[in-house]
């Protein structure tokens, strides 16, 4: 299969060499590679730039935005300005991180899976981080969630969805909306991705509302996003942070802020999310 790749990066000059080596390597070598120069001010580009000139297949092109990390719009319009310079000859696209290094096998291993499951939509393997000198699952990981560090989609699936949302949150609706449109999705927790930064770790103040204005544009009305709240705030032992997502839920309605989704795929979205919700206490 064709594995067409898109690389966001912002001063990763510590992470991305490791990631394109991790590719260079794969068993299975990806047709393109772009990695997207995202306002750097540091070595980012010199590095990938070495790769792009060793290897024909590697690209990286250069956007000027933020200097600001804010989870959604810039990492989704940085991915869009390298899925630009790309042709539509690809079987699978992935946007990955620029902190990622992959097993030699991983892309093989994906490959695999889409083969044996013409309704597998999007797939991946699970991210681990460094602590203590160990190597240990990351606590945002699940088994039925693909981390945005780390997509990969079919190319039907990644059309049936309309593509990535420039939006905190991309990275739940897109999996909702693969559901919508009959799509499963799969994480193989055989394969261990070494995540070099913990996810949200430079995320600026500015972006503490947003997941709660991700949750009201997805549609989950306020007992979901309730629930998702806690959850999320649990997770990353702050209850500081329950009281923005839920600040950022009303702040959205308030404004009457765009929905991501369609009424009826919100309905639909709820639904799913109570039947996960039951489930996981019934």
């Amino acid at each position: 299969m064709n594995f067409y790749i898109v690389i966001p990066a912002h001063n990763e000059e510590d992470s991305i060499g490791l990631t394109l080596e991790s590719l260079v390597r794969q068993t299975l070598v990806p047709k393109k590679v772009v990695m997207v120069n995202d306002n750097s001010s540091d070595n980012t580009y010199t590095i990938a730039n070495k790769f792009a000139e060793k290897y024909p297949w590697i690209s990286v092109v250069n956007k000027t935005s933020s200097n600001k990390h804010l989870p959604g719009s810039k990492i989704i319009n940085a991915f869009y300005k390298g899925f630009e310079t790309l042709d539509t000859e690809y079987d699978v696209i992935c946007k990955f991180d620029a902190d990622l290094i992959f097993p030699a096998n991983y892309l093989e291993v994906l490959s695999d899976h889409f083969q044996n499951n013409n309704k597998l939509g999007m797939a991946s393997g699970f991210c681990y981080i460094k602590k203590n000198d160990e190597w240990v699952l990351e606590n945002l990981t699940r088994k039925d969630h693909i981390r945005g560090a780390l997509k990969a989609y079919r190319k039907q699936c990644f059309l049936d969805i309309g593509k990535l949302k420039p939006s905190m949150g991309w990275d739940t609706v897109d999996e909702l909306l693969a559901k919508y449109h009959g799509w499963e999705i799969l994480t193989d927790d055989s394969l261990h991705i070494k995540h070099l930064k913990p996810t949200g770790i430079s995320y600026n103040k500015a972006s503490k509302y947003l997941q709660g204005e991700a949750m009201y544009k997805m549609r989950y009305g306020f007992m979901i996003t309730l629930i998702s709240a806690l959850k999320l705030a649990y997770k990353k032992n702050s209850y500081a942070l329950f009281k923005d997502y839920i600040n950022g839920f009303f702040r959205a309605k308030k404004a009457k802020t765009e929905f991501l989704v369609s009424e009826k795929e919100g309905q639909f979205i709820r639904n799913l999310r109570w039947k996960g919700i039951f489930k996981k206490f019934f």
